[in-house]
């Protein structure tokens, strides 16, 4: 599985502990998160996807991340979830590009992330209602972030032709309920920060 091609495209909503809209979006890491520190967990929605011949299309995945101050020093925590339909070869594919080794858009996990907590396997939902999207794993994470309306009250807040490493459009939003259990964590950010972005990552 090595040098393998990989795209995935789809759909991913981000919430974290910051209490106004997160600051590394538009600092790029050279501004700390509002509490000094981020706690933050992302529902990733594969529409279509591949690495090499795996298919991974159709598949949900979540990611926690712990950093401890400015997002561009590193030393960041991060742990796992990948969809329980997801075969032996997703599972080790989706795992490769989550750590940074597949390159590509991620390779900067490779640098970032100082201790990796596993990934488990378990039943993920990502669904839309109206605006507002949901994301559910069960007894893990209970997730439900609707996006900022803007001036115009038919269309959300958007940064747009930013250099964010995870996509140039970011939809500003808040989280309605946020709830994550795992890996010896408890966490609620209920009216906190969020976002939603396209997903369109690729590599190497």
């Amino acid at each position: 599985m090595t040098d393998q091609s990989w795209a995935m495209k789809g759909e991913l909503v981000l919430s974290c502990n910051c209490t106004v809209f997160c600051p590394c979006v538009l600092s790029l890491g050279s501004h700390p998160p509002t509490e000094g520190y981020c706690q933050t967990w992302a529902g990733f929605r594969i529409d279509a996807g591949h690495f090499g011949e795996v298919d991974l299309s159709g598949l949900n995945l979540g990611l926690i991340m712990e950093i401890p101050g400015y997002m561009s020093r590193g030393n960041w925590t991060a742990g796992l979830f990948i969809d329980k339909r997801a075969s032996v070869y997703a599972v080790k594919a989706l795992t490769k590009i989550f750590t940074g080794k597949a390159g590509g858009t991620t390779s900067l996990l490779s640098i970032l992330v100082g201790k990796f907590l596993g990934v488990e396997q378990v039943p993920i939902t990502y669904e839309t209602h109206d605006r507002t999207r949901v994301f559910q794993i069960p007894r893990i994470i209970d997730g439900a972030v609707t996006p900022v309306l803007g001036k115009d009250r038919e269309k959300d807040t958007v940064i747009s032709n930013s250099e964010y490493w995870i996509a140039p459009e970011i939809i500003v939003a808040k989280s309605d309920k946020s709830k994550m259990r795992a890996f010896g964590r408890n966490w609620n950010f209920a009216g906190r920060s969020a976002e939603i972005c396209k997903l369109d990552w690729r590599g190497p």
